[in-house]
């Protein structure tokens, strides 16, 4: 793997935290570049909230609970997990009330969390289903063990198959469609910058902007992402949770003979989903 150039010498603290990132990852991967230099500024600093036109850009790493908190509060008040649309505040999903009838299969439904719990999402993904996993996806793959670690206890969500998934907003417990103002998530063993993104649609489908994940800074290995717009005008988002699927075969980056980064998300912050009008 090729030295990360950096633009400013780097503190000790930043030389200790690449020292980590570079003993956690192989040196044999598709791409020289592990980290960018705007992640290992992130790693030093914790959070970063980023002013950009008619939107702000938040993401953290290592102790991501300040930045999570921030983030919240950028959206506003929680609303309870009920039907109907709410006139401002924030919806969360954090996976750990779902029941143990739909843990640890490749089937959890799409809509579970629009119809069973209405928080206003409807998931899609190119690959064959959801999973949500308690014990970090070690019934997957026994080699998981301590990569994936939880933000909520003790609860994690991929894609089954593929490293995409969709997030269609509608009006909670119906099929109105609808628009947020944000959108953010916690990401689980993030090892390369830019691997794992959202991506932020208006209703038109055009993309509005493109949010990449920041690189873990410590063993426990969460970052989070995420954007407010000032209005809400995003419909979808799309999560790309690293380069390649979690499944029986897939050695992650740091084990022997792991070249890919494989990712889990844990929670969903977002805008209450208000009808497109």
């Amino acid at each position: 793997m090729k030295a990360t150039k950096l633009a400013v010498p780097m503190t000790l603290s930043a030389l200790a935290i690449a020292a980590f990132v570079v003993g956690c990852s192989d040196s044999t991967g598709p791409t020289d570049s592990i980290v960018s230099t705007e992640d290992i500024a992130l790693m030093t600093a914790g959070t970063s909230l980023v002013r950009q036109g008619d939107h702000q850009i938040l993401r953290a790493t290592g102790a991501i609970t300040g930045g999570v908190t921030q983030y919240r509060t950028l959206l506003g008040a929680l609303n309870a997990n009920t039907a109907g649309e709410q006139p401002a505040g924030r919806r969360e999903i954090n996976w750990d009330g779902v029941p143990a009838t739909v843990t640890n299969v490749d089937n959890f439904p799409a809509n579970f969390f629009n119809v069973n719990s209405p928080r206003g999402v409807l998931f899609t993904t190119p690959g064959s289903g959801f999973r949500i996993s308690d014990n970090g996806y070690t019934d997957v793959r026994a080699d998981f063990t301590g990569e994936f670690n939880t933000f909520s206890p003790a609860k994690l969500f991929v894609a089954v198959g593929s490293t995409t998934m969709d997030v269609n907003f509608v009006v909670a417990g119906s099929n109105t469609p609808a628009l947020v103002t944000g959108f953010g998530t916690v990401f689980g063993d993030v090892n390369r910058s830019g691997k794992s993104t959202i991506e932020f649609y208006n209703a038109a489908g055009t993309l509005l902007l493109s949010v990449p994940a920041p690189v873990k800074a410590d063993a426990a290995g969460l970052s989070f992402a995420g954007a407010v717009f000032d209005s809400p005008v995003v419909a979808r988002v799309r999560i790309i949770s690293g380069e390649a699927a979690l499944n029986s075969t897939a050695v992650d980056l740091g084990k022997s003979g792991g070249k890919l980064d494989l990712v889990a998300l844990d929670d969903f912050i977002y805008g209450e989903p208000h009808a497109i009008r």
